[in-house]
């Protein structure tokens, strides 16, 4: 992470929360692509453990969910030299710095914030601070390790434009303190839609039989996929708004093997969906199988998961913690050594 070399690489930084199965969209979309990352970027990628807990949680299932979360990472062949792999809450900085940048915020900002109307609609007994307020910590993840770009969703896009406006705003004030973040939109990949509503990007948050997961056994893989919405007339060629479901699935096979849309109708088309909905199962299968089986060999290993765990935080914390000399020093915190 902390490399030498005479060409200083970017920093890319994500993060993601442990909640809910990873699945067959992220797994396209982004996870797929980390492995490719770590050699063109210096790769963060931060287990938002603190971001979880605006929601109610269960303890020992979020204890038990980071660490799967870290597995994974490790099972889609990142290495923990190359690509840092931490969790949030083990870095403190990220706390000490959401503080200083609340100072930096408007209210008025944080209330335009969708997905906090969002999610305060769907925990309606419980709207915390932390949720209104956790896209100050988000900007503290990213503006801590002086991101360059990071991965965002559409529903992230707001929250890093939020960040982008903290930095310069900060900037403006004190001088050059923070690098203002990109957003990084991956080259490969695809959006892959529910399987029961191809008209809808596939959630964990949804119904399990909307979604394929990272870690389904292959027998359940091929059930969803054998139960995904299609159409009545039998043909198979893309066509995203009149066959939605056909289309999302020939997405899918495309994504993992290479082969374009007019290859794939020229294979499967006449010969029914089931034929093709199995093809279409036999290439997830195949794809995230060996993924699954590393990742239940990492899990089982607790001493490896603690060496990470220990190293990921302490390099983390000697990277943030240049940030926040700077900041303190800027802000006019008098200096200290322990």
């Amino acid at each position: 992470m902390e490399n030498n070399n005479e060409v200083k690489r970017k920093i890319l930084f994500s993060g993601v929360q442990p909640s809910g199965n990873l699945t067959l969209g992220n797994y396209i979309g982004a996870l797929r692509n980390f492995k490719l990352l770590e050699d063109q970027y210096d790769c963060l990628y931060s287990i938002v453990d603190l971001h979880a807990i605006t929601v109610r949680q269960d303890p020992t299932e979020l204890r038990k969910r980071c660490l799967q979360l870290m597995s994974l990472f490790l099972a889609l062949g990142l290495d923990p030299e190359k690509s840092l792999i931490y969790f949030q809450s083990h870095v403190s900085q990220h706390c000490e710095l959401a503080w200083i940048l609340n100072c930096f915020t408007y209210m008025g900002e944080l209330q335009r914030m969708t997905q906090f109307k969002d999610k305060a609609a769907k925990h309606a007994d419980n709207i915390n601070a932390g949720l209104f307020d956790y896209p100050v910590l988000m900007a503290a993840d990213i503006l801590l390790y002086q991101a360059d770009m990071v991965p965002v969703g559409q529903d992230q896009k707001q929250h890093l434009e939020l960040t982008r406006d903290i930095a310069i705003r900060f900037n403006k004030i004190y001088g050059d303190t923070f690098t203002v973040p990109e957003g990084y939109i991956p080259k490969v990949g695809g959006r892959v839609m529910s399987l029961q509503d191809p008209t809808r990007k596939m959630s964990k948050s949804d119904p399990e039989d909307t979604f394929v997961a990272v870690l389904d056994d292959p027998n359940v893989i091929r059930k969803k996929l054998r139960r995904a919405v299609t159409d009545s007339d039998n043909s198979v060629f893309y066509d995203p708004e009149n066959k939605p479901g056909v289309s999302n699935l020939m997405g899918i096979l495309s994504a993992l093997t290479g082969d374009s849309m007019e290859a794939i109708s020229a294979q499967y088309d006449g010969k029914g969906y089931g034929v093709f909905k199995d093809a279409v199962a036999d290439a997830v299968i195949a794809e995230l199988e060996p993924i699954q089986q590393r990742y239940q060999k990492i899990l089982g290993d607790k001493a490896y998961l603690g060496e990470v765990m220990t190293r990921s935080a302490e390099r983390a914390s000697r990277m943030a913690m240049r940030t926040m000399s700077k900041v303190h020093r800027k802000v006019g915190l008098a200096a200290y050594k322990l």
